[in-house]
């Protein structure tokens, strides 16, 4: 099902459901997947097979929402972020069944560009995840990631750094890529590519 108004260069698979007009050119939304009115989804971005993007939830462009990702109202995802399979964002600290929250009630949570969410990362709402974060498989989010942070575990921890290209870095701060990085008081910064001698 597409949205009256949905762009027609945004695919929605025979057995998806686009609700959403606010969908950008070259998105992908496949089988089961379900994409609320109220979302707002960007440009060149694949929803894949059995994921939910509830109203009031926003992607940026180029998000990669693997199967089954769950993001809820109040979650905002940056450009360039990858959401692993079965990733689940929540919005409510305080859920009851009886209890009926206002959308502006709800915990907002930041995933900041080019961070990497890994299979089955549980993110508990209220935390901002920096830029080119990247989140191990299985964690549970509940507290702020840096930006480049390498973390796992329940509840996650910083075990190292991770490069813009994805892999972790060594302990001197250099990337099988070839970049090399440095400590400042903001955190981790370029610091040049390493010479190849």
């Amino acid at each position: 099902m597409r949205a009256p108004g949905l762009d027609p260069a945004v695919f929605v698979h025979p057995q998806g459901v686009c609700e959403s007009a606010d969908v950008g050119v070259g998105t992908r939304v496949w089988a089961f997947a379900h994409v609320l009115d109220g979302a707002r989804v960007g440009a060149g971005c694949n929803v894949c097979d059995g994921a939910f993007v509830e109203g009031g939830a926003v992607l940026g462009d180029r998000v990669t929402v693997k199967n089954q990702v769950m993001v809820f109202a109040g979650v905002t995802v940056a450009d360039d972020v990858f959401l692993g399979p079965g990733v689940t964002f929540t919005n409510d600290l305080n859920p009851r069944a009886h209890v009926r929250h206002s959308v502006d009630e709800l915990v907002p949570t930041w995933v900041d560009e080019g961070a990497t969410l890994g299979a089955r990362v549980t993110v508990v709402c209220g935390v901002t995840i920096g830029a080119n974060a990247f989140v191990g498989a299985g964690a549970v989010v509940t507290r702020d990631v840096p930006a480049y942070a390498f973390v796992v575990g329940n509840p996650a921890r910083q075990i190292g750094w991770a490069c813009r290209c994805g892999r972790r870095l060594d302990p001197d701060l250099r990337c099988s890529c070839g970049r090399a990085w440095a400590l400042d008081g903001d955190g981790l910064v370029e610091s040049g590519a390493l010479s190849c001698t």
